[in-house]
């Protein structure tokens, strides 16, 4: 009798009032069903341990020059409009809207209410529609999931339209710059994705909105970062951009797992997690370097243009489709994990930066004007190995370690970050996992074991009373003992052979720092400006060798 109720109750749910009529609507079913379905459609293939792996088809990323957010009374004057934000107008929304509604009429889809934010206090619904089952499954993976009776009375206060089978005609004419796009609309809370099936869109669409809704209504920080906690209840956050570590160095079997990529830091000081599941890279994936990645693919989890060996195994190495292979997967395939996903007090918090230039130090410890001009730089260095003919590493930034979501001004999440961090009283660390002794080709990348001693002796207190020296050129605080790392690598000049190549590195390195800061100087507190290198090309070195 309850279930034929639940049958009546999920009949009455049409999709009318959204404008989408006639179509055959299945309701947050679960990923066994729609695994199924998938394989049913010839849409996906089960992996030799019954794994969903599915191909995204034309897109194996995100199009970060197809994202768009409307423009209009709550969002012009508060948007930091330009590359990353670009503006559409509420009209042209409109009309794309009616078209993906049309598009989704009369079809089988797909529609999935979920939360995000764990933090009770915080949390929103959210309500997804999609054309695609593998789609919904990957939404069930990445938000919190309701319980039977949050189902019953859920009302959704943002909505995501789905549909990777709808191409705009005439983009120009709608503002757009091709036929797929991603864009947000804060005043209708609704989110349209068009033309891409990358589900990569969906999530960062929902990670883009709650980057302006939190700080702006909120008084939270939202941030791209990893966190964990130990059993002292003491929070570590670990900041960084992709290949820096933040997957692998937030998995540590001593504390458990907060999150692995978005997180909101409210007023009361409790860290939560934004999400219910885990999108990690699976490129060169083995279970020797990332364990509970390895462990966690199984059936439950959605394998993104992976490509198969002959016995239906997984060939990580294969790259032929995507560098970005990636896997889906809810946090609970995680062993050692924080439930529900907050935790309060956090004490540590890590920049983590590939430095393929072999110049900065395998760790320091900012001052908060540094760590509010690190922050807002987000470096790290592309290792150009993979391209013919590039020998050199490319310095890369992306403010707050995540621009490409960041709706407002990158000085307004720094500003937030050093009040809270001085509020807490929390310590702020740069950590290169990148090279030491020379750059990309001549030195050698900072073993991980090496990195997690640091990380380790930093959360139990050991380098509160060690002695520091100043880097010359970034004016950095470089610890001079560490337990369990060898010393002569703290200072990086001293695992260089030539001490005057690490200085003209290092120079023009601070220099990158210095051109990439120029756009965000006007709106930046001198006490910001001063967290940078000390030194520009233009000055003298001799006094400092």
């Amino acid at each position: 009798m309850e279930t034929l109720l639940k049958d009546q109750k999920m009949k009455t749910r049409d999709l009318n009032k959204y404008g989408i009529i006639d179509s055959k609507v299945h309701w947050n079913l679960s990923s066994e069903e729609l695994q199924a379905i998938t394989v049913e459609k010839g849409m996906g293939r089960e992996t030799a341990n019954g794994t969903l792996a599915i191909n995204t088809g034309k897109f194996t990323g995100r199009s970060p020059q197809d994202r768009f957010l409307v423009k209009d009374d709550y969002t012009k004057d508060r948007v930091w409009w330009g590359k990353t934000n670009k503006g559409i107008s509420p009209e042209n929304f409109d009309y794309l809207q009616g078209e993906i509604e049309k598009y989704l009429s009369g079809k089988e889809i797909f529609a999935r209410d979920g939360f995000v934010c764990a933090d009770p206090k915080y949390r929103m619904g959210v309500r997804t529609i999609t054309e695609y089952p593998w789609s919904n499954m990957f939404i069930y993976n990445m938000f919190l999931r309701p319980t039977p009776e949050e189902l019953e009375n859920f009302e959704e206060e943002w909505l995501v339209l789905c549909a990777p089978g709808y191409e705009c005609p005439e983009p120009a004419k709608y503002g757009l710059r091709q036929g797929n796009f991603s864009i947000l609309n804060f005043t209708k809370k609704i989110a349209l994705v068009g033309g891409s099936a990358y589900t990569g869109e969906m999530k960062k669409g929902i990670f883009s909105a709650l980057n302006m809704i939190l700080p702006v209504d909120k008084n939270v920080l939202p941030m791209h970062c990893s966190a964990n906690v130990g059993e002292d209840g003491e929070t570590a956050i670990f900041f960084g951009l992709s290949g820096t570590g933040k997957t692998t160095l937030s998995a540590d079997p001593d504390r458990k797992l907060i999150g692995d990529d978005e997180h909101g830091w409210t007023a009361e000081n409790r860290i939560f997690n934004f999400e219910g599941g885990c999108y990690a890279k699976v490129i060169d994936l083995t279970e020797e370097k990332e364990p509970d990645i390895y462990r966690a693919i199984k059936p439950g989890a959605i394998l993104e243009n992976v490509i198969f060996k002959d016995n239906g195994e997984v060939d990580y190495m294969d790259s032929s489709i995507t560098q970005n292979t990636r896997v889906s997967y809810p946090i609970y395939h995680i062993d050692n994990i924080q439930q529900p996903s907050y935790a309060d007090n956090p004490k540590n918090i890590f920049f983590l930066t590939c430095d393929a230039f072999g110049v900065l130090p395998p760790v320091s410890k900012l001052t908060p004007g540094q760590a509010a001009y690190h922050f807002i730089s987000g470096y790290t260095a592309k290792v150009a190995g993979t391209e013919a003919g590039i020998t050199e590493p490319v310095p890369s930034f992306s403010a707050c370690f995540g621009e490409p979501f960041m709706p407002l001004h990158p000085t307004k999440y720094a500003e937030m970050l050093s009040k809270k961090m001085q509020e807490a009283g929390v310590n702020v660390w740069l950590l290169n996992t990148g090279w030491s002794g020379g750059p990309y080709g001549v030195g050698s990348r900072i073993k991980l074991k090496y990195t997690r001693a640091m990380i380790t002796a930093i959360l139990n207190g050991e380098l509160d009373n060690v002695d520091y020296e100043q880097h010359p050129i970034f004016g950095l605080n470089m610890p001079k003992y560490i337990p369990n790392v060898p010393t002569e690598m703290l200072d990086p000049m001293n695992t260089w052979l030539q001490k005057g190549a690490y200085i003209s590195k290092a120079i023009q390195l601070a220099h990158s720092f210095h051109l990439n800061f120029e756009k965000f100087a006007s709106e930046a507190s001198n006490e910001i400006i001063e967290g940078g290198p000390l030194i520009d090309e233009h000055h003298h070195l001799g006094d400092h060798v």
